[in-house]
């Protein structure tokens, strides 16, 4: 079986799999890819990047083989130093690439004096040449005063709407916001939603003073709008301590909730990522798949672990929709199967000498106009963090079951510079499929894997 080593006795761990080809990124540490397909049937893959303002495109026409085309920053790299565009989404021709700011704990100490960028979204035309993307405009979030400032997730299917994950002036962290690019050089706001507690004009000082200090409470009070997965008129909201929400935006200027569930408690209500982090409907079925985040543990400490204690189980879920204003939890994902030759006895000690905050991370997400990427009714495939890349059969929604793992090899040097209290591990950090079947995990602090599924 062939399979991609870093260095001797640094092999990591495959099952049912195979890896076809391995990029380095250039030394970019990306965090979302996405796949353009030409009429020509050639194929690219856009990543974003982790820490970096620009955009790294690789040729994947043939997989086995894949081909650097060039690095594209997207603004000026000497000028803002301390930036990030870390998710990117394309349709229509159109790749659409957010930014924001680096953070401290993820991207270490920011330089003494740098300059902020705007946070918002850069939108670029694929359609003349997708190996140099054409600028058309950039939108800007407008919260230039808060140091959150930027576009997180984004939901981009084609047509009018752009669906964003967002600041806003006067509003705690991330928004629902919905922009309309039917002209793409000049997009405009037409709509916006929010969790009630998230606009500062209702909150006093004294409730601003207590709830929003701090990495906890503030991610469970009130909530914040992590992703926004939009599929025709309905929004499928992930509002991390909020919970998983459903929204009507057939009218894109007045988005409604039709229906909740709440998760935090008892999932994921400790140190760890977004306790909701992607509430995704499965096409041609009535089941939805939601997930809370775990984090990574190299920005784990025993100081974090002192102050917070165990963290909650962060776990992937299937939901029955059938009545979207009755969202039920109907089935658990089983946890990752641990490898019999592993070094650690689970991935909750996976390196470390207290029980970190294992969860999962980004799941592949098909949408219905972007043909050239995998939309599979009985497959799930997650970016597992630390346990690597899962694949699941969820042919029957009450019995999720695992067939598939590969956990990449420990990374041997870091993209920038970063102190770590724990060593560095193989982690999985984003995934997309293509329709070709081939699979695609970027890893932290290391490059691309290309892999297949041989089951």
């Amino acid at each position: 079986m062939k399979f991609y080593a870093k260095s001797p006795g640094n092999e990591g761990y495959i099952k049912n799999m195979e890896v076809v080809a391995f990029h380095d990124a250039d030394n970019h540490y990306l965090f979302q890819t996405q796949i353009y397909k030409t009429k020509e049937g050639k194929y690219y893959l856009y990543g974003g990047c982790f820490k970096g303002n620009g955009v790294e495109i690789i040729d994947i026409t043939d997989p086995a083989n894949p081909k650097t085309v060039q690095y594209m920053p997207v603004m000026d790299p000497d000028e803002y130093t301390y930036m990030s565009t870390p998710k990117i989404q394309i349709c229509d021709d159109l790749m659409i690439v957010s930014n924001g700011n680096c953070i401290p704990f993820l991207h270490g100490a920011p330089p003494k004096h740098y300059k902020p960028a705007p946070g918002g979204i850069t939108i670029y035309s694929l359609k003349e040449d997708p190996e140099h993307p054409k600028k058309l405009s950039f939108w800007a979030t407008g919260a230039k005063d808060n140091p959150m400032d930027g576009v997180h997730r984004f939901t981009y299917n084609g047509g009018r709407y752009l669906h964003l994950s967002a600041t806003a002036p006067g509003y705690h962290n991330f928004i629902y916001r919905i922009v309309d690019i039917e002209d793409p050089y000049h997009p405009v706001e037409v709509g916006r939603w929010w969790n009630p507690g998230q606009y500062l004009g209702n909150q006093t000082k004294k409730i601003q003073e207590e709830k929003f200090q701090g990495y906890f409470p503030g991610y469970l009070y009130p909530g914040f709008v992590h992703f926004p997965y939009v599929d025709g008129d309905k929004a499928y909201l992930s509002c991390a301590g909020a919970g998983f929400k459903i929204l009507d935006v057939a009218d894109p200027s007045l988005p409604q909730v039709v229906g909740e569930v709440q998760m935090s408690p008892p999932f994921a209500t400790k140190w760890g990522g977004a306790e909701c982090h992607t509430f995704m409907p499965i096409h041609g079925t009535n089941f939805a798949v939601g997930f809370q985040e775990g984090e990574r543990y190299w920005c784990y400490t025993e100081q974090d672990h002192k102050e917070n204690g165990s963290h909650a189980m962060c776990g992937i879920e299937m939901f029955d929709i059938s009545d979207p204003t009755d969202p039920v939890m109907v089935a658990v994902f089983p946890y990752p199967e641990v490898p019999e030759d592993f070094p650690y006895e689970n991935f909750n000690y996976c390196g470390l000498k207290m029980p970190g905050p294992l969860g999962p991370h980004n799941i592949h997400e098909p949408m219905t106009n972007k043909t050239w990427i995998e939309d599979n009714k009985n497959r799930i495939y997650d970016a597992y963090f630390h346990a690597g890349v899962r694949v699941y059969d969820v042919s029957d929604p009450y019995v999720p079951k695992e067939i598939a793992y590969f956990i990449p090899p420990n990374p041997e040097k870091l993209c920038w510079d970063l102190e770590m209290e724990n060593p560095p591990l193989g982690t999985t950090e984003d995934i997309v499929v293509d329709d070709r079947g081939y699979i695609y995990t970027n890893t932290m602090h290391d490059g691309i894997y290309i892999l297949r599924c041989l089951v």
